[in-house]
């Protein structure tokens, strides 16, 4: 059986496809029959070199179109045309029905946007809900931080309602309590014991308390250096965790499709989370890994 097909050429990643006529039983690269042309879907426009005229003579001699070349025709108006053969019109009537065909596919192709169109609207539109989103986070933030300034406001008014209160009870209680001459005289006589005492202490005591003095000094800066070598640690190590923790989501789709693109693609591990719903974002990545 005869079939209409289309047969690999060109060269990697970069395919032309041939159609043509071959016996069914041959193998996809294998002999065949006859050449009609050339059909390349590489360019946007999916440029086809057709020999119209033996297109319809196999057609006519039974033989059967793929999938895939049977779309291409339909799309060329062949089959329309064969369709109209069979019905048994006439030459006239056929150049006719397919003017008016050639018409309503004009008008049909001038309201179709282009691939580039297409790619162009959705980055668009994907840009304009990424800003959206943005701009509704960064006003959640600005409420927060407000509602946050406000309580923080209110506690120290109460801490300062609080503390005035504690003064005017503290002296209040110190007008109140007079203490008398004799309490007085007590506590002259028990600091002037307590005086003595001390100055009678020997010297190896304060010479002690010296030493631990000195320790204690040592102590408390070894401490403060240590609590120094750590903030410094952490400072270093939270830069390196938000260097290496950069996602797509946290950029804009333009930046985030040339850091893919100038960004080697086992660096790119993790880049695009799965919570990524931007198409182009998704392509760039796509299309990193294939050309890769």
């Amino acid at each position: 059986m005869l079939r209409i097909r289309l047969q690999r050429r060109g060269r990697k990643k970069r395919p032309i496809h041939h159609i043509v006529v071959a016996d069914n039983r041959k193998p996809r690269d294998g002999r065949i029959i006859e050449d009609l042309g050339r059909f390349d879907n590489v360019t946007p426009k999916n440029q086809l070199d057709l020999d119209r005229e033996r297109a319809l003579h196999w057609l006519k001699q039974g033989a059967q179109p793929t999938d895939t070349v049977r779309s291409i025709f339909k799309n060329q108006g062949i089959m329309y045309e064969m369709h109209l053969i069979r019905w048994g019109k006439s030459e006239e009537e056929i150049e006719e029905a397919l003017a008016e065909w050639r018409e309503r596919r004009e008008e049909k192709e001038e309201d179709v946007p282009t691939r580039k169109e297409r790619q162009q609207a959705l980055l668009e539109a994907e840009e304009k809900e990424f800003q959206k989103q943005l701009k509704k986070k960064a006003e959640e933030a600005a409420k927060e931080k407000a509602k946050q300034e406000a309580l923080a406001s209110d506690d120290e008014e109460e801490e300062k309602d609080a503390q005035e209160a504690t003064d005017e009870a503290d002296e209040e209680a110190e007008a109140q309590e007079e203490p008398a001459d004799e309490e007085v005289e007590e506590a002259a006589d028990d600091e002037t014991e307590e005086v003595e005492a001390q100055e009678q202490e020997p010297e190896e005591e304060a010479e002690a308390q010296e030493e631990e003095k000195d320790t204690e000094e040592e102590v408390k800066t070894s401490d403060e250096e240590k609590e120094e070598d750590t903030e410094d640690t952490a400072d270093e190590d939270e830069e390196e965790s938000k260097a290496e923790g950069q996602v797509s989501t946290d950029m804009l789709a333009k930046e985030a499709i040339e850091h893919i693109e100038n960004t080697p693609l086992d660096e790119l591990e993790g880049f695009v989370p799965e919570d990524e719903d931007r198409v182009t974002v998704q392509r760039a990545l796509e299309d990193k890994k294939e050309n890769s």
